[in-house]
């Protein structure tokens, strides 16, 4: 389990975490959301003890993680792929963190194969893609057989078979009973994956929900229809609160009214209706109604090849022109 209490993080003049309390549940996937520079990242580091809290608390399987005296056996955490000796084959560095907690070669070979690594286990790290170096670092989130595990951004660089691999492993990992806490900007694979969220922005935490709850709270309810009267059952739903859409030749959207609500306006009427299915807003509808004011970045069209970039809150990034990495307000924009 993890647990924060009042946990806040100042830099200087930056506040990156402002106060977060939240807890994190053994036995279900958690999903750790929000948009660049909300603060995930530095949360994360304070887990695991790379940056101390300028005030609260957070404490793996009630301790801090420095007072652990064999820490890899607590928690296993991927916050940085490539922070590992390029000079060092995958196993020597396995090896070598083994060594620091008296983990048996045999565990290696062990987490070795398990994620895959088994026929560049000899290789150096130097020459390996992204998603092999992603491998390696998942490898060594699991060294420990921790009961707590931190993922920042595991997908990262995984071609399909793999980002399905993570998906059923940390679905497992959940379902032994351990905590399991990870970041990711996908938001379809966050939503397939994830059985509760927790959503920061601009430090703070905005929501702390199982991913359902999340899903059914943002927005009206939507409910596609099929009828042969369109133009007739619009009128008789018009009221007040509700909208009707015509989305094509005999299908509306309607937003406001329950569908039992629709089926017994057009019953009522004699109206034919051959289709009524609710609608829930994606995950990435989701969540860009809950961080849209805490963007660091939005931009505006001025014409058909121009945008502007309001500033909120942030230092400039690079120009990303495959959208790689960035959120999905962002990676709209930077593939127009």
């Amino acid at each position: 389990m993890i647990q924060a209490q009042d946990l806040a993080k100042v830099y200087g003049a930056k506040t990156a975490v402002d106060g977060v309390t939240f807890t994190v549940h053994p036995g279900r996937v958690t999903g750790f959301l929000g948009p660049n520079g909300a603060g995930k990242s530095t949360t994360m580091r304070m887990i695991i003890g790379l940056d101390a809290p300028t005030r609260g608390s957070v404490t793996v399987n009630g301790e801090p993680y420095a007072k652990h005296r064999a820490p890899l056996r607590e928690i296993g955490a991927l916050l940085e792929a490539r922070a590992v000796h390029p000079g060092r084959t995958a196993y020597t560095h396995l090896r070598a963190l083994a060594a620091t907690h008296g983990i048996p070669n045999s565990r290696v070979s062990e987490v070795i194969e398990m994620t895959g690594l088994g026929a560049v286990a000899r290789k150096k790290v130097k020459g390996f893609s992204l998603g092999m170096g992603q491998r390696l670092g998942i490898a060594a989130a699991l060294l420990g057989d921790p009961e707590v595990i931190v993922l920042d951004e595991p997908v990262n660089g995984l071609d399909p078979e793999g980002v399905l691999w993570v998906r059923n492993l940390v679905k497992y990992l959940a379902s032994e009973g351990r905590t399991v806490f990870l970041s990711s900007h996908l938001m379809s694979e966050m939503s397939q994956t994830a059985d509760h969220l927790i959503v920061i922005g601009r430090g703070k935490i905005i929501a702390d929900a199982p991913i359902a709850d999340i899903l059914n709270g943002q927005g009206r309810m939507r409910t596609r229809v099929r009828t042969d009267a369109p133009e007739q059952l619009t009128r008789l739903l018009a009221r007040e609160g509700v909208s009707v859409q015509a989305q094509e030749r005999e299908l509306l959207e309607v937003a406001g009214l329950e569908p039992r609500e629709i089926a017994r306006t057009a019953m009522d009427s004699g109206v034919l209706v051959y289709e009524l299915t609710p609608l829930t807003a994606s995950l990435e509808e989701a969540y860009l109604e809950l961080t849209k004011d805490d963007v660091e970045y939005r931009s505006d069209r001025l014409d058909a090849g121009h945008t502007t970039a309001k500033h909120v809150a942030a230092e400039p990034t690079a120009f990303n022109p495959t959208g790689a990495g960035l959120e999905p307000t962002q990676t709209q924009e930077a593939t127009r």
